[in-house]
């Protein structure tokens, strides 16, 4: 039995021998073979960026194949990139590119090749490209100077306000697009500015909606400058007056309009700028009581309800 044991391990000792050598072997071809140069195609996916404003691109994409020369190491690592990973990008701000015809452009392809080529963390010279130049199409934009508007859902603590309109820097912007939308359009709105519990003025850089790409334009934000004040509620007393043409007595004989107003605007609040008007016309119908209204007030002032909304008369 232990001579048959010994027999055995000696068998196993050999075998492992062997599948060592063997991988060593293999291990070695393979470098061998790595080491080689190969000439491979290699695809990408180029992508055109930073398209001036006033032009518009409908294909941003095309396909680069080049001949790649390069040692086995280089050529496996490309193998390796997944497909929607060879992608590259080449921005028109920084490649100098021509106008060949009409809507057509061109660069020259070795923009192409160095791209890629720090892609791969190879030369340039490993590349050849059959195309001297690439070609794209841009076509020119229609444009227009519209107002931005403000979106905003700002929220004041207690007794604060927003006050006046926010001040928007640039207030208008020029925009470019295809015709069918450059034609309807009358603004352009930005994204929503969104404040909860501001007790103090404050500015924000907001950016501008512009239709999920469809609309271009230099501009991308705008900064947006909101004042808040200290308000506080009063009642104005304004008097309820007979229109020229009738000597009519109004009961009651003023209107209480209870408002907010900021605390800076409170010394400038008069009766004055508030008009009230009672609806005449009705006297013709003989009504018991006749509407009243109150027709304008400051621009400073909150309007929070009037009373009474009818009137009797004599």
């Amino acid at each position: 039995v232990s001579a048959f044991l010994l027999n055995r391990s000696s068998d196993l000792e050999i075998i492992f021998t062997f599948l060592v050598f063997l991988l060593i072997s293999t291990v070695l071809w393979l470098m061998v073979k790595l080491s080689e140069t190969y000439t491979t195609q290699v695809v990408f996916r180029l992508r055109i960026v930073d398209v001036p404003a006033d032009k518009w691109m409908a294909a941003d994409e095309q396909t680069a194949k080049l001949s790649m020369t390069a040692d086995g190491f280089t050529t496996l690592r490309y193998r390796l990139i997944r497909e929607p990973n060879r992608v590259v990008s080449l921005s028109l701000a920084e490649v100098p590119y021509r106008l060949e015809s009409g809507t057509t452009y061109s660069f020259s392809s070795l923009y192409v090749t160095e791209r890629i080529a720090d892609y791969l963390d190879i030369t340039a010279a490993d590349l050849t490209m059959n195309d001297a130049k690439v070609y794209f199409n841009m076509d020119p934009l229609m444009s227009k100077v519209v107002p931005v508007v403000l979106r905003s859902d700002i929220r004041t603590q207690r007794q604060f306000g927003v006050y006046g309109l926010p001040i928007l820097d640039p207030s208008s912007v020029t925009v470019y697009g295809p015709a069918e939308v450059i034609d309807t359009l009358r603004t352009v709105k930005t994204e929503l500015l969104a404040k909860m519990n501001v007790s103090e003025s404050f500015s924000e850089t907001v950016p501008l909606d512009l239709y999920n790409g469809q609309l271009l334009s230099n501009e991308t934000e705008v900064v947006a400058k909101v004042a808040v004040e200290k308000y506080t509620e009063t009642d104005v007393k304004v008097p309820i007056q007979s229109p020229d043409a009738h000597q009519i007595r109004f009961f009651p004989e003023v209107m209480t309009v209870k408002c907010l107003v900021a605390l800076r605007d409170y010394p400038s609040i008069s009766t004055e700028d508030f008009r009230v008007e009672v609806d005449t016309a009705q006297l013709h119908a003989l009504e018991p009581l006749l509407d009243v209204s109150l027709k304008s007030w400051p621009q400073y002032v909150q309007v929070l309800s009037t009373s009474p909304d009818k009137v009797e008369y004599l």
